[in-house]
């Protein structure tokens, strides 16, 4: 199986991977790919995951690509589309709605003028509801790049917006609020 265009990782991630994938019983390969597809996203998608990146990523797993298209589709964790410099993914269960996620959510939509997985007109800012950020007792949370925000309140999401608009985007770097 090839790809049709030249998607290669690093030599750096491609060392990464042969490691990574030692790791596993022989034949188990499969098991390193939520790895593997964290490294493609970043560095191969630009923030997402294109069709032939995911293939790229079962070629080296020697694995079908519906198995990697299972996966990535199933975890919020993974973008199937281009998204934002910001990606501000939202908990959407029962802690952090009894505490004004869905308002919350309701509010950043209009207030960025997108619906929930689309991306703003100046490639900002886009907005997901997800699954459990595992931060119920700080509820509402979002979460953006490596990093949680907390106890968010409209005053505090404004503020969160105004400071990615004002920043160099690096999902590295924690903005205070």
């Amino acid at each position: 199986m090839e790809t049709a265009t030249q998607i290669k990782f690093s030599d750096q991630s491609l060392a990464k991977i042969r490691e990574l994938i030692t790791h596993y019983p022989i034949g188990k390969q499969k098991s390193a790919l939520l790895p593997i597809l964290h490294m493609a996203q970043e560095e191969l998608g630009n923030g997402w995951l294109p069709v032939e990146v995911m293939d790229y990523c079962a070629e080296i797993l020697n694995i079908q690509p519906i198995e990697v298209y299972e996966v990535a589709s199933f975890y919020t964790m993974f973008n199937l589309k281009p998204v934002g410099k910001y990606v501000i993914e939202v908990c959407r269960t029962s802690p952090c709605c009894h505490r004004g996620a869905e308002e919350l959510m309701d509010y950043m939509q209009q207030k960025l003028g997108v619906k929930l997985g689309e991306n703003t007109k100046d490639g900002m800012f886009t907005v997901k509801a997800v699954e459990c950020l595992a931060g119920c007792g700080y509820a509402p949370v979002v979460q953006i790049g490596d990093h949680y925000y907390e106890h968010l309140t409209k005053e505090k999401i404004d503020a969160l917006i105004e400071k990615m608009r004002n920043s160099n985007p690096d999902l590295h770097n924690r903005i205070t609020i």
